[in-house]
């Protein structure tokens, strides 16, 4: 079982969460968390964690191959868990090569640094390591209505230079397992959301500006069509794979749902009408403003999770609704962490950037 976990992008919001998660799940873990705190990577996701003193913080660039060579011997890494990745849509269409440095070169900077520590120098045997590579169902391109879901078989069809950078580290994990037998496992996820998401994202965005009375800005006609993933299920479905997937398999994780943007949108104003009865914005859904669309936007994903179903015996738990009241609870219980977020990140310049151009007002 694993036992020295370097996690990269620990600071993040699926990452974050997935620390969370292992502290509370297995006290036999330590975590070494390097992150580089980039504008989404904050150190207030990693406030009261239980057990800390099993959590190692490392502020670092998983393009750092020294850096990265440290920790694999400091610490005996014999598992990785790989979430670091730039990973908005619209900030790659605007600025593609942080993506292109971070998603493709940081992941061949942990893969050859794996592949020294585990292969040529064997820090840890073989039959206790593994690479686990995290990525998303951008990666398949967009589906039509009719058309079924993504399965682990799908081509890679990427449209927007995020996916595209995260299908070629896709492909650099599998080469590295088929070439050098390092051994591996890749997971393809869904939308996620939850607790400490950045609020440059549909939900939490959705949800901080009709707090405070601002135009809710949907893309197009709000039509498009997403599989939504609860972050703490998430988390649970990569442990399995992490603890008991084959190396070189791929497995998707979804949430088992198909909503519209829209309909998620109007979700959201209605829990928020009944949790905030006194705010002067309801009904909520009247801030509602449709803006011109993203560039090649992706109409519909959908994700077949029957793989990991019958192999590892996962299936989401929370259910769209449930996971939607309590996502909106929780950020109406932490005013401190939105504060400290919006303070300390570009995230309203990005916003008037990203929005304006589109005819909205964020």
């Amino acid at each position: 079982m694993p036992k020295q976990i370097l996690v990269t992008g620990g600071a993040g919001f699926i990452g974050s969460n997935f620390v969370r998660y292992l502290l509370q799940t297995d006290p036999e873990v330590t975590i070494i968390n390097l992150d580089a705190l980039t504008y989404a990577g904050s150190l207030e996701n990693l406030h009261e964690l239980p057990d800390p003193a099993r959590h190692h913080f490392i502020h670092g660039d998983i393009c750092d191959r020294p850096l990265v060579d440290r920790l694999f011997h400091e610490y005996a890494i014999d598992t990785v868990v790989h979430f670091a990745a730039e990973s908005h849509v619209d900030r790659s269409i605007l600025g593609p090569g942080q993506f292109i440095q971070t998603n493709i070169i940081g992941t061949f900077t942990l893969l050859e640094a794996a592949r020294q520590a585990w292969l040529t120098e064997k820090t840890v045997p073989l039959e206790q390591v593994r690479f686990h590579h995290v990525s998303t169902d951008e990666v398949f391109g967009s589906l039509a209505p009719g058309d079924p879901a993504f399965t682990e078989t799908t081509p890679y069809a990427p449209r927007s230079p995020y996916s595209a950078s995260k299908a070629a580290s896709d492909h650099l994990v599998r080469a590295y397992h088929h070439t050098y037998g390092l051994p591996v496992t890749l997971s393809n996820c869904s939308n996620n959301y939850g607790p400490y998401q950045y609020p440059e994202k549909l939900i939490p965005l959705m949800i901080l500006n009709a707090l405070h009375g601002k135009d809710l800005p949907v893309y197009g006609d709000g039509k498009q069509v997403r599989d939504w993933l609860y972050v703490v299920d998430h988390c649970e479905a990569i442990w399995r794979v992490v603890t008991g997937g084959q190396p070189g398999e791929t497995y998707n994780i979804g949430g088992g749902n198909q909503p519209t943007n829209l309909e998620v949108v109007h979700t959201l104003c209605d829990i928020l009408d009944e949790l905030a009865p006194a705010s002067p914005h309801r009904p909520h859904r009247n801030l509602i403003r449709f803006v011109q669309d993203r560039p090649g936007h992706d109409r519909r994903y959908a994700m077949d999770i029957t793989k990991i179903g019958h192999e590892l015996g996962w299936r989401p738990r929370m259910s769209l609704a449930t996971g939607l009241l309590e996502t909106v609870r929780w950020y109406l219980d932490h005013p401190g962490w939105i504060e400290a977020v919006r303070k300390g990140s570009d995230l309203q310049k990005w916003l008037e950037r990203n929005y304006s151009q589109r005819g909205g007002n964020p």
